[in-house]
């Protein structure tokens, strides 16, 4: 009696040994036991041999490698609710199912965008450094250390979707007036729950606000949505929180605004050329005026099991020729 094969899945970087584990038992898993990231010609190798790749969020998925013609992907199932790192639209030509791991990380990503909100005008971090760093603390002083209230403060959200209207409800139990800016106005309900404003205008938004939380996902149209010219809008004395793509903010001129005094500080978990970080900003961070977190906005045991359940969900249901949950389609992004 013949048995069946299993189909080759390849997954480009470690995941929980759970998730592992697991594929293993159901799939031909190929696994990166040491987490080195693959190279691209690793990953263009892989394309070649394998039914379907799982990719993370740092693994670039081309045009060039989906159209080669030795690739036999069936499926790509990123590891990763963003999917700007693939070609969505040369995979789907390619007749190559894409599918992504939605509504796991969004309280992950909330509770570290909240808490840099809280970091940024209350001076966290630089404060954190001074015993543990050996730095001399007088003791307590009336004028030592001073930050800002963010209590009666207004929240400029730029991108409504799940994470903006999560961190909108922790920021509201702060005291934190919401305004937001979208493609559309959520839905009445959902705004009068937030008390929120809505700004068709990003400009007149950006001009206003106290503290201005990026949240909307990395596209071709949302790149460098904050640029140079509408960083200039913004406030002297407003903060910028950034807990979704690095792509979105023009940071050469954040950089520059930051060092004028420009902007009153920045939090950043994200950056424009990661893993590479600007010098610039290290030096910025390092004088206080801006926090800067690696990337661990998503960063919980939960979250990546959970993710890790997706894609396994995923597979099986597209190897069962079903439509798997989470398929992405180019007219979706």
């Amino acid at each position: 009696m013949s048995v069946k094969k299993k189909p080759l899945v390849v997954v480009t970087r470690k995941l929980p040994d759970s998730i592992e584990t697991r594929m293993r038992e159901l799939f031909d898993a190929r696994l990166n036991l040491d987490d080195t990231p693959m190279a691209p010609q690793q990953i263009a190798e892989a394309s070649r041999s394998a039914d379907v790749l799982v990719p993370t969020v740092t693994d670039t998925i081309g045009e060039e490698m989906l159209k080669h013609p030795d690739c036999k992907l069936r499926m790509i199932a990123n590891f990763g609710n963003g999917v700007d790192n693939i070609d969505v639209t040369a995979a789907h030509a390619r007749g190559i199912t894409v599918t992504n791991t939605p509504k796991v990380l969004t309280e992950d990503t909330a509770d570290m965008t909240m808490a840099l909100i809280l970091a940024v005008p209350r001076r966290l971090i630089e404060g954190a450094t001074i015993l543990p760093e050996g730095k001399n603390w007088p003791g307590w002083s009336p004028t030592w250390m001073l930050g800002h209230r963010i209590g009666g403060k207004r929240l400029g959200i730029i991108g409504m979707g799940r994470i903006g209207q999560a961190v909108a409800r922790r920021a509201r139990a702060f005291g934190l007036q919401i305004h937001y800016h979208n493609r559309r106005p959520v839905a009445p309900v959902i705004a009068e729950e937030l008390g929120a404003t809505y700004w068709e205008s990003l400009d007149q938004m950006l001009a206003r606000m106290d503290i201005i939380s990026v949240n909307c996902p990395h596209t071709p149209a949302t790149y460098h949505l904050l640029s140079a010219r509408r960083l200039k809008l913004i406030r002297k004395e407003a903060y910028i929180v950034n807990t979704a793509r690095g792509g979105v903010i023009d940071e050469d001129t954040l950089v520059k605004l930051l060092e004028a005094g420009d902007v009153g500080g920045a939090g950043l978990d994200v950056y424009e050329h990661e893993p590479a970080v600007n010098p610039k900003l290290v030096r910025l961070a390092k004088a206080g005026k801006v926090t800067l977190l690696p990337h661990m906005g998503s960063a919980t045991i939960e979250g990546r099991v959970e993710m890790g359940e997706k894609v396994i969900i995923n597979i099986r249901t597209f190897l069962d020729n079903h439509k798997p949950p989470d398929r992405v389609l180019p007219s979706m992004l």
